[in-house]
């Protein structure tokens, strides 16, 4: 520090020299000069001194607090040591309370674990239980009675065991029953609604609009998203109907494991959708074949009636094929064998477009079905194979829609194709039956005419 202000000091007296060259004489004189020089020297010593006084004082305090330090050391290694031999005779007093406690228990010991298996078993069963809607509050007590039985604190009463004999035997009284009551449902929409209800044993809950599901997990009611089929949801109304006495009702003996496989499998709807476009398509051409078969079969069964009337009748009627074919004859009586012919066979030819007409179209309907069918079955194979190039074969729910169109396709092609063929068949038979009656009553009048005029 004292060579610092002596350097100071220096260059000081260096620039004043310097001014003092400069100035000619300047303010500042060389005994000023000397008086700082002294006063930072003695204020540099007193600022030294008054740090090495703090150091001392600081290596003193480090000091003690290491000293504190090793004290609380020793103090918590004895205190360690002490909980460590008290905590070994804790260990043995607990060994030595349970063998005393195993043998006061003697004989109890098992009926307390029997108790403790029923307990769990029981709380596992009634939660599930369709008559946990109408008492949710047992599920509280096997809980507490459970938690009971599995520590070692405390032990079952008289009134835990009886309580748990009584709630067994409302289950098995209840299982038997029909009840009505009133509870929450969660409707489709999401809404909650107050509805009456019948609950029939443990298997089934039914309300106006069909069959409800309950929720274990959460402890609620709610509808089934889609009922299932009319036969047995109608059942379901007929049960909110009754009062008393024997009701025909459709029960899912599995406690729903039947109902939802019901609900899941798919409608008529669901499958006609599974065929996709080409599905649509083969049941659009079935329904335009199916009206087109209707209609012949309606109009030569009428033309079929005139006919067999006119053969009643000596006299001709142009309301039926065979009355015009009779008026043609009858105009042209007085010519030859020959004419006589041609004009029949005209007459005969004019009526074979109108008892054919629209067979042609039922019979190209039966044949193209099943092709569109098979072509329905080519697209989803397809399908199926581009799902397994893209996420291999390991999930089948992947493959399933391709699978689907395909076979559905089919179906749909042998469900148009089949009826069709029979309805081409009837309806052929009877455009076959009225124009060989034309033929042979043809046949008959030239064979009439030509003896007639031999």
């Amino acid at each position: 520090m004292k060579r610092i202000t002596l350097i100071i000091a220096a260059g000081l007296l260096s620039l004043g020299f310097t001014s003092v060259n400069a100035q000619d004489g300047g303010a500042a004189s060389m005994s000023e000069l000397l008086r700082l020089i002294e006063q930072g020297q003695a204020r540099d010593s007193q600022e030294a001194r008054q740090r090495e006084s703090e150091f001392a004082q600081a290596r003193n305090n480090q000091q003690s607090l290491l000293n504190q330090a090793r004290a609380e050391r020793t103090r918590q290694e004895n205190a360690s040591a002490n909980l460590e031999q008290q905590f070994e005779q804790n260990q043995q007093r607990i060994i030595t309370a349970k063998a005393a406690l195993d043998e006061r228990l003697g004989a109890l010991k098992e009926l307390f674990g029997q108790l403790q298996t029923v307990s769990g078993d029981t709380q596992g069963r009634f939660s599930e239980s369709l008559t946990n809607i109408q008492y949710p509050d047992r599920g509280e007590f096997l809980v507490e009675l459970g938690n009971k039985m599995a520590g070692a604190n405390s032990l079952a009463s008289i009134e835990d065991i009886e309580r748990l004999w009584f709630e067994l035997h409302r289950e098995v009284n209840e299982s038997g029953r029909v009840v009505r009551f009133t509870h929450l449902v969660t409707k489709a929409d999401g809404e909650q609604e107050e509805v009456e209800m019948v609950r029939v044993g443990a298997f089934n809950i039914v309300s106006e609009n069909g069959y409800l599901e309950y929720d274990p997990k959460e402890g609620t009611v709610s509808e089934l998203q889609r009922q299932p089929e009319g036969r047995f949801s109608g059942t379901a109304g007929n049960m909110m109907d009754a009062e008393s006495g024997v009701v025909t009702f459709g029960i899912d003996g599995t406690r729903g494991g039947i109902l939802g496989l019901l609900v899941e499998s798919p409608t008529i709807k669901d499958r006609i959708e599974q065929g996709g476009i080409v599905g649509y398509c083969i049941i659009a051409l079935g329904l335009v074949g199916l009206l087109i078969a209707i209609w012949r079969w309606v109009g030569l069964s009428g033309d079929s009636r005139r006919v067999a009337a006119q053969l009643k009748r000596e006299t001709a009627s142009t309301d039926n094929p065979l009355g015009r074919v009779l008026a043609a004859y009858e105009s042209n009586r007085g010519a030859d064998t020959e004419t006589i012919e041609l004009k029949l066979s005209e007459a005969a030819l004019k009526e074979m477009p109108g008892l054919t007409k629209g067979l042609l179209f039922i019979k190209v309907v039966s044949a193209v079905a099943p092709l569109m069918g098979l072509l329905g079955t080519v697209t989803g194979m397809i399908k199926t194979f581009q799902v397994i190039t893209l996420y291999g074969a390991g999930d089948p729910k992947m493959m399933a829609g391709g699978i689907s169109q395909a076979l559905m396709t089919t179906v749909l092609g042998l469900v148009v194709a089949i009826p069709m063929v029979l309805l081409h068949t009837v309806v052929s038979g009877q455009s076959r039956k009225i124009i060989n009656i034309l033929q042979s009553q043809s046949a008959g009048l030239v064979a009439e005419h030509s003896e007639r005029n031999g």
